[in-house]
């Protein structure tokens, strides 16, 4: 059972203060350099609820899993959520408890803008609750580090253009963007333009098994509209240059007078060889292209990587020279993602194969070898705990793009929802203390090797709706009891961050 393969003996000592079984002192936030930042990270769709409160229009989310819940594990969807948007004072005290650093949380773009545009209006309402949080963040001494993109576009924009398949989407963001910076800019100094804009792409308009659901139909998500093989790169083209003219607008009218930073959250796995041949060397390298690479070389280098413009070839879209020089350094840090790793194989070439970005990669991933699986099984089947490849990630960008700032803005790990433990066997959570612990070893062994890591935030806060495994695994540092009023309570990993912080 996911959760259970601690060994006591290490459990004794990270609790104890003790050495651990590999003879290394206990860490704490004094391990890390000065001023480096700890939080928790969240998201609207899957904490706020509130979906038909406070002005809020639809988003593709919500239309997403009222119109599919098939795609959904357990039907389920954010309708309610773990109620943040009535409960985020209650959140709040939770990370002070903690002893947290800053939240990162993102903002609803159709709580802002009910119908995508500021045609539509903008909705006070909205305004005010996102106001009202970020002062009872400020209040408790905790930073809002702020996500105005986590995946839940307007539907009204699906509708009326296509969303991110569409280059409108670029000028009807930057103004939701702008009204966030004047509204909010004077107390938020971490902006993060999008949430891991590979994964949106990809399970919205490769696998289908995320909103806006478009695939080729014969994709695991079965869809009924969608081309596999182009419309990811569309629709990552236009977020990319949604994101250069929003940094640009907040690097030219309000940096100097909010003193703010601005960058982009990614994600990526690590991928290991699956042996030592030089073809499976280089596949593990085009995994990691078609991955982290898709989005960081246009803003390190102004255009996609060379092994996806050899593959993809006219399938994936070119920038003009003015677009290059618009997202070459469009950053002041990068937000990394990661919970797991693989290994990556080679793939020869296959005649008649369909195009999609699913095979595109030529890159065989599995996170098993030769019947060992490359870690420990967490609850989801796509993840196997490997801290070292936390450490390979950072110091991989450290040494191909530029040592950037990062923050490592998502790393946890979750357990099922089993509902038959009683709440105090739930509250148990000794696996991911031990995933936080060594994944923070891991990320201090590559700072300690010259990589610029400015915080660490963990995934997540709470329990909450987790995409298309709705509330069947847990994620939080805190249990949400969603069969008592949504009552929050500490789990032991909440503890154990609150000692690691305080000491």
């Amino acid at each position: 059972m996911p959760g259970r393969f601690v060994l006591p003996f290490l459990l004794l000592a990270v609790a104890s203060g003790a050495h651990d079984d590999a003879g290394r002192p206990p860490i704490d936030r004094r391990s890390f350099p000065k001023g480096f930042v700890f939080g928790t990270a969240s998201s609207a769709y899957q904490y706020e609820g509130g979906a038909m409160e406070g002005g809020r229009g639809p988003s593709i989310w919500d239309t997403f899993t009222h119109r599919h819940p098939d795609k959904i594990a357990d039907k389920s969807n954010g309708d309610v959520a773990d109620d943040s948007y009535h409960l985020y004072k209650e959140d709040v005290r939770l990370m002070m408890d903690m002893g947290m650093d800053a939240y990162r949380f993102s903002i609803s773009w159709t709580r802002i803008l009910p119908r995508g545009t500021l045609k539509g209006g903008v909705n006070r309402e909205g305004v005010k609750y996102y106001n009202n949080l970020i002062d009872e963040l400020l209040s408790g001494g905790v930073q809002p580090f702020v996500t105005l993109f986590h995946w839940d576009s307007p539907q009204t924009l699906e509708d009326k253009y296509g969303g991110f398949l569409n280059p409108s989407i670029i000028n009807d963001y930057k103004d939701y963007a702008e009204v966030c910076f004047r509204e909010f800019g004077d107390r938020v100094k971490h902006w993060i333009t999008f949430n891991e804009p590979t994964q949106f792409c990809v399970g919205g308009y490769a696998s289908g098994t995320s909103a806006p659901g478009r695939c080729s139909p014969w994709e695991k998500g079965k869809c009924s509209a969608g081309d596999s093989g182009r419309e990811p790169y569309t629709a990552g083209h236009h977020l990319l240059l949604a994101h250069a003219a929003v940094v640009r607008l907040y690097k030219e009218k309000y940096q100097v007078v909010q003193k703010g930073e601005i960058g982009i959250t990614l994600v990526s796995s690590w991928y290991v060889p699956f042996s030592r041949s030089n073809s499976d060397s280089d596949a593990a390298i085009r995994a990691i292209d078609f991955n982290l690479g898709w989005f960081m070389d246009p803003l390190a280098r102004g255009d996609y990587p060379q092994s996806m413009r050899a593959l993809v070839g006219n399938r994936l879209p070119r920038f003009s020279k003015e677009q290059s020089e618009l997202l070459k350094g469009a950053f002041d840090f990068i937000g990394l993602n990661y919970y797991t790793s693989s290994y990556a194989g080679n793939l020869p070439p296959t005649n008649g194969l369909k195009s999609s970005y699913n095979t595109d990669a030529r890159a065989n991933v599995t996170s098993v070898r030769n019947g060992v699986p490359i870690g420990p099984r967490a609850a989801s089947p796509w993840l196997y705990i490997y801290p070292r490849g936390l450490r390979e990630l950072v110091l991989y960008i450290k040494d191909n793009y530029g040592n950037p700032a990062i923050y490592i803005t998502e790393n946890g790990v979750d357990e099922a929802n089993d509902k038959s433990l009683p709440l105090e066997e739930s509250l148990k959570d000794y696996a991911r203390i031990e995933y936080h612990h060594k994944h923070l070893i891991a990320l201090m062994s590559a700072i300690r090797d010259g990589a610029n890591v400015k915080g660490y935030f963990a995934w997540s806060l709470l329990d909450d709706f987790e995409w298309s495994s709705g509330y069947t695994v847990r994620f939080g540092l805190n249990f949400v009891d969603y069969n008592d009023g949504l009552k929050r309570y500490p789990k032991l990993s909440a503890h154990w961050f609150k000692k690691f912080l305080k000491r």
